[in-house]
């Protein structure tokens, strides 16, 4: 902990319950007055955008009232707010907006005012792209040599960096084995694209090679993007990291010289624009964010850094120079000149505390309270200090080199998932399928063997596996103490799970205030998602399971699927799934083999698991300790694959039907506004009803598409 607190010197806590990121908040002149002043510019997850030219506040005046310019709630969550020279006509600044499907340039232009409510400010539209894909985050320069003006670069969930100029979409590339986004900068002076993938490494792309890439769309016309052709893309450099990154950030401090600062999970990367290591700090405490800056010493850069014991440090290279306590943890933080003061630290929460701070010189004392002075008796302290090193000198002599792990933790977990369905179902589908939805209950023991304060239990399962409960806030617990915890599980989605097991958690603190963990886990029954159903010896898909015994009696080693099944011959069951296809298990008479077929290909996995866990316990419960399964046959490949592209054309489909629903419900609504219009004061009911019909079809056709 710092001695010295960041001071504030204007701060603003922004709406209720929204949400922010690193991308949200931006610094500049945005109305473009010319002044030298900057604005600050923020936008939230729920679509505000807000604009502020802070000041403190005189003993006589709200500082809320004049210092927020600007506030408009847009249709879409913003991601990410940057101010660049956007526009092709212009060289004046525009504020680009980020949306997860759109991006939007506007122009803010501010009116003085004649009353004494002040200058009115504007927000207009200037042009807007629709995305294609799902966007993650942009990063803008003059790319390729531009002068004057600025292009954007998206890159987007499913790693495509799709380049746009001004009013223009350009072309797109797909990152090569890409799996998850990171973040994204550009370094002018190489006009490169430095990232971080999914492998933990620092990639580098530059801008040439991208536009003659293969894997690119050409632009045939402002909405399509789906052609290919140029050489393979492939990157400039890369560099190994070992860890995963918060953020990139490439100064423009020399036109000589480019430095990209790479802050990772426990470590700050400073690397030379060829990819380099510059040099590397190890950090002992969880970053937030950074910002690098120019450093007024030649050949060094300082970097502000904020971290989660809401400290603000300032760094010169590897070298620590200040330390700040900060009110909050910023998730950004950003430079700013303003009227009064110039050079401010501007940090935002991800809870909206936007605050504008310096780093002053006065320090927060704190005197510890005095304690009662009493006299000393050395007797009682000779006595005392003799007995400490008596148990000092006993310890030391049994002591092992290495301490020894608790043999028991404080606190044991025990689930227990009930054999039978419940008698009244909790499920919140009841039926799927025409089939009713079970639940199961499970119920938790907690038992605990020291004193446990505060214990939070969480409950996991696989999707589409629900729970009626999920986080548990619970009693400290004493010693010797017992609780019992209940809730029930059940399916809850439209398709079949991957797996029927669950994780349970119980976070808790000590007697001496040392956070643990215990865990444990269970098993839900299969009956949960499928139900016994008659056998049939013929399907597309099969899978055959072999053994080193000799076959056994299904209806033994599945007798909650026995007792309720029509088919009475032990060598064949079957298994309907509330959510797929029927699976059949066929037990071969002559060898050691059993048989898993369906028409669905993705629903055998269920039972052909559940089939080899209850083949090892059925032979452990007879005491065979060489038992084997194995599978020979060669991999289905091709079979995963259909399944696979199965699933990619039913979303392709599913989206050009929402499309069409929504043109058609467009031209649905336009003709029964009309109808309203004409007959509103005619025949109110029968219309009224015909509103509320053809609303009603019009959500469940919606309705049935989306679940496709």
């Amino acid at each position: 902990m710092s001695l010295f607190k960041a001071r504030d010197w204007w701060a603003s806590v922004l709406g209720e319950g929204e949400e922010f990121d690193q991308g949200c908040l931006c610094v500049g002149d945005v109305d473009n007055s010319g002044t030298g002043y900057d604005k600050i510019i923020v936008g939230s997850f729920m679509g505000m955008l807000r604009i502020f030219s802070p000041h403190p506040a005189k003993p006589d005046e709200l500082t809320e009232a004049d210092t927020q310019l600007l506030e408009v709630q847009m249709p879409d969550p913003i991601i990410q707010v940057e101010l660049g020279k956007f526009v092709s006509c212009s060289e004046s600044l525009h504020l680009a907006v980020l949306h997860p499907r759109k991006l939007s340039v506007y122009a803010v232009s501010g009116t003085a005012g004649n009353v004494e409510h002040g200058d009115q400010y504007q927000l207009r539209l200037v042009y807007e792209h629709n995305l294609q894909r799902t966007a993650c985050n942009m990063t803008y320069g003059p790319f390729g040599g531009v002068t004057g003006h600025h292009f954007i670069c998206i890159q987007s969930m499913d790693g495509m960096l799709m380049f746009f100029e001004q009013e223009s979409y350009a072309f797109g590339r797909f990152l090569p084995g890409f799996l998850l986004p990171g973040p994204l900068s550009y370094c002018i002076r190489t006009d490169s694209f430095i990232t971080v993938s999914s492998t933990r490494q620092v990639e580098c792309y530059r801008y040439e090679t991208l536009a003659v890439a293969t894997d690119a769309d050409t632009k045939q016309d402002s909405n399509q993007q789906s052609k290919s052709s140029g050489k393979r893309l492939t990157a400039d450099w890369t560099l190994v990291l070992g860890e995963e990154a918060l953020d990139i950030c490439v100064p423009n401090t020399s036109p000589a010289m480019s430095s990209i600062f790479v802050l990772g999970e426990r470590n700050l990367f400073c690397l030379k624009d060829n990819g380099q290591i510059r040099f590397m700090k190890k950090l002992e405490f969880n970053p937030s964010c950074f910002l690098p800056y120019a450093s007024v010493s030649e050949g060094s850069t300082n970097v502000l850094m904020c971290n989660h014991n809401n400290m603000l440090l300032v760094y010169q290279d590897v070298t620590l120079k200040w330390a700040a306590q900060l009110s909050c943890v910023p998730v950004a933080v950003r430079v700013a000149n303003f009227l009064e003061l110039k050079g401010l630290v501007v940090t935002l929460s991800s809870d909206g505390h936007l605050q504008c701070s310096y780093m002053g010189t006065d320090p927060s004392f704190f005197t510890a309270p005095k304690v009662d002075a009493r006299e000393v008796n050395y007797d009682e302290i000779d006595a005392e200090m003799k007995m400490l090193q008596r148990v000092i000198r006993e310890a030391t002599k049994t002591q092992d080199i290495l301490p020894r792990a608790e043999t028991e933790e404080e606190l044991r977990l025990t689930a227990v998932v009930s054999s039978s369905l419940d008698e009244v179902s909790c499920a919140i589908i009841p039926e799927m399928n025409g089939m009713p939805v079970p639940s199961v209950t499970v119920k938790v023991k907690i038992k605990s063997r020291a004193v446990v304060q505060n214990p939070k239990m969480t409950v996991c399962v696989q999707p589409p596996l629900a729970v009626t409960q999920d986080q548990f806030v619970l009693d400290s617990m004493g010693s010797g103490s017992e609780l019992v915890v209940s809730f029930s599980a059940f399916l809850n989605g439209l398709y079949p799970p991957a797996d029927m097991s669950g994780d349970i958690a119980v976070s808790y603190s000590s007697a001496t205030g040392i956070p643990r963990v215990s865990q444990c886990k269970f098993s839900l029954p299969l009956r949960l998602v499928c139900y016994p159903s008659s056998a049939i010896k013929n399907a597309k898909y099969k899978i055959t399971v072999d053994t080193n015994k000799p076959p056994v009696n299904l209806n033994e080693v599945f007798p909650d699927f026995s007792e309720k099944s029509d088919n009475n011959d032990s060598s064949a069951l079957g298994f309907q799934l509330i959510t797929g296809s029927k699976v059949i298990v066929l037990a071969s008479k002559t060898s050691q083999r059993y048989r898993i077929q369906s028409e669905s290909f993705e629903d055998i996995w269920l039972v052909a698991k559940e089939l080899v866990q209850r083949f090892d316990q059925h032979f452990a419960s007879l005491g065979v300790k060489d038992f084997r399964n194995s599978f020979t046959g060669p991999i289905p490949l091709p079979e995963y694959f259909e399944t696979v592209d199965h699933h990619f054309e039913l979303r392709v489909n599913a989206q050009k039907y929402q499309d069409l629903l929504s043109e058609r419900a467009v031209q649905f609504r336009a003709i029964q506004r009309r109808l309203l219009t004409r007959f509103k004061d005619k025949t109110p009911g029968p219309l009224q009803n015909l509103d509320t019909l053809m609303e009603g079809t019009y959500r469940q056709v919606n309705l049935v598409i989306c679940s496709s």
